[in-house]
């Protein structure tokens, strides 16, 4: 039966809790899948590789970044029609329907290729007597999103691909029902050419593994 492992570091890395979710096929309610359930160690372990990753793409130009954010919008209309048919797969959602949702994703990816005007700070002069006030848009550092079931392609998009054109390592938690859209994106995300690293996807369960709620969300 296949198996769904963790994106870690640029590759699939085989879970090692030996704890694992059903995948259904919709059509039929049978099992067709299974998807390991991630240990504290192992999201330790994906934090890691996203904070040695992140100095260096935040030290990357937002110019740079954008041309990996234009390759992988190119990459995702390129791949829509299978990526609809693996979201269909599991969601049960017509494939019509699921191209809808990778397009909404590639809406805010194309929003986020606009990362170097948009990461651009303010200025302003005389905001009182004798005084001047500016902003300034930075990286924050390894940030993370827990996505719902729903949107499997849509909702990754938006928090994932603002946050890496911005210069952050992301670690996304999918839901282990229909994991396996994310985790063909984050190799497209690889392939349009950001580092190893910047880019992770674990799964998990609360009622099985404890993190989601207790170690995930300590990075939001």
């Amino acid at each position: 039966m296949r198996e769904v492992h963790h994106f870690v570091g640029g590759k699939v890395v085989a879970g090692t809790s030996g704890r694992f979710g059903d995948i259904f096929n919709p059509n039929t309610g049978k099992v067709q899948a299974k998807v390991s359930l991630a240990t504290e160690a192992e999201l330790d372990k994906a934090v890691a590789n996203a904070a040695a990753a992140f100095p260096a793409w935040a030290a990357m130009n937002p110019q740079r970044r954008a041309r990996v954010m234009f390759e992988f919008k190119r990459l995702l209309e390129a791949n829509i029609n299978e990526l609809a048919e693996l979201l269909s797969s599991e969601h049960g959602k017509v494939v019509a329907d699921s191209k809808g949702d990778v397009q909404r994703g590639i809406d805010v990816v194309e929003f986020a290729c606009g990362i170097p005007h948009l990461q651009k700070g303010e200025y302003t002069e005389g905001a009182g007597p004798g005084i001047d006030v500016y902003s300034m848009r930075q990286p924050l550092g390894v940030v993370a999103g827990i996505t719902p079931f729903n949107f499997p392609a849509m909702i990754p998009c938006w928090m994932g691909a603002v946050a890496v054109a911005c210069g952050n390592s992301f670690i996304l938690k999918p839901s282990e029902k229909d994991p396996s859209v994310p985790m063909r994106m984050a190799e497209l995300l690889l392939e349009a050419g950001a580092p190893e690293g910047v880019f992770n996807v674990v799964h998990g369960h609360l009622e099985t593994s404890g993190y989601q709620g207790c170690q995930l969300r300590r990075l939001l």
